[in-house]
């Protein structure tokens, strides 16, 4: 198997997402008759991709392991017979839901648990789908501003807007975390998360209301908006307890496992690991799992996950998940040029820009143009791009 193989890709009706952004993105023609939240390129069993291969279209899971080596290259066929990465177009124009992600030995032992509940693999309740640790990069496409809450606040900063909003009285714990600090904080979150319905609901009322007298506050108008979107949800009093940030279009974010968030708003490109583990905390109606959250989520975590670029080829930025495998690239080529590329591994191209080409070693030149994927098996060796075109690359990096 060395030829470059054209990808259809399917994408997720997810309420959250947006009627027109991943259309005008792959340049079709909108919008669409529901949301389309993801659109996925891979072989997670989930939603796999189909590979056109003699004029008949097949799963990209089945090919994969039918030929691993010639695919994945040897490296990876010997760690897993699988491609080690899902890429992602991500448009949420409602938030996704308060999450986490679990390490390799979080997600293994979720997974058997739930087979041991006898929860099918499409079962709605279900955390843990399949065994994998699920890191994440996100790269902001624009053109507004990726909107997000990462990551717990400094226990000082979530006392101040607790305090200034005159919510400490209602909620259990404060007075532990104010006394305890950044050692209370898991009790604290716990505490708030494990509250009955009934005690939650006069919560919810006066910070909605009260977060209403403070709009011209980032955090407390998220408040107001994640309260009209999920009324009566806990997760609304998420931006007090949450980092809350802009990613500017070209910005790139990483999340490891362990790290609390939620995408609330904005289109990106997405890479992770080939999983779909995810554990939730509340903005959703889907299945809310608060003990395995806790589990999962690292409260000592800091920084924002931003990610610095690095020059790669003719046209090419680069970003390279820092403590994971995944490498994500952007190529921009004018007219004329030409990205010339080595390949060591599996690699994944969608473009969304341009009517260019691609030039394997193995055979003629065929157009790439915006809207199209293809996958570049390890065995094909070598190819060129060529512009005019933009396009995403999905590999994993050559050396650590």
């Amino acid at each position: 198997m060395r030829q470059i193989l054209e990808l259809r890709n399917p994408i997720q009706p997810y309420a959250w997402g947006s009627r027109t952004a991943i259309r005008r993105l792959l340049g079709r023609p909108g919008p669409s008759a529901e949301p389309e939240a993801e659109l996925w390129l891979g072989a997670h069993p989930k939603s796999p991709s189909q590979v056109r291969i003699d004029g008949v279209w097949r799963p990209l899971d089945e090919v994969v392991a039918a030929d691993p080596v010639a695919i994945l290259g040897p490296r990876q066929a010997a760690l897993a017979p699988a491609l080690p990465f899902l890429l992602k177009v991500l448009a949420a124009e409602r938030p996704l839901s308060i999450q986490a992600h679990p390490d390799a030995a979080q997600a293994r032992a979720g997974y058997a648990r739930e087979n041991a509940l006898g929860l099918a693999l499409d079962d709605a309740a279900r955390s843990f789908r399949d065994e994998s640790a699920k890191p994440e990069l996100l790269y902001a496409l624009g053109p507004e501003p990726f909107r997000v809450m990462r990551g717990l606040r400094p226990v000082a900063q979530i006392l101040a807007y607790l305090e200034d909003l005159g919510l400490c009285g209602l909620l259990p714990g404060c007075a532990e975390l104010r006394r305890g600090g950044e050692a209370a904080l898991p009790g604290f979150i716990a505490s708030y998360l494990r509250l009955e319905a009934a005690r939650t609901a006069p919560l919810l009322e006066a910070l909605v209301e009260r977060a209403a007298e403070n709009d011209g506050d980032e955090a407390c108008a998220w408040v107001g908006r994640l309260s009209a979107a999920y009324p009566g949800d806990p997760g609304v009093i998420g931006p007090l307890v949450m980092n809350v940030f802009e990613l500017a279009p070209g910005e790139v974010l990483f999340t490891p496992p362990g790290v609390i968030h939620a995408y609330l708003e904005g289109t990106g490109i997405e890479l992770m690991a080939s999983s779909d583990n995810v554990v939730r905390g509340g903005l959703t109606g889907k299945h809310v799992d608060v003990e395995a959250l806790l589990g999962v989520v690292d409260f000592a975590a800091t920084g924002d996950g931003r990610v610095p670029p690095a020059a790669g080829g003719v046209g090419e930025t680069r970003f390279r998940a820092p403590s994971a495998a995944l490498e994500l690239s952007r190529i921009e080529l004018a007219a004329g040029e030409v990205h010339p590329r080595a390949v060591a591994g599996v690699e994944i191209l969608l473009a969304t820009g341009g009517r260019g080409e691609i030039d394997p070693a193995t055979g003629p030149a065929v157009p790439l143009p915006q809207g199209r994927a293809v996958l570049v098996p390890a065995a094909a060796g070598s190819y060129r791009l060529l512009g005019p075109g933009t396009w995403f690359r999905a590999a994993v990096p050559e050396s650590p």
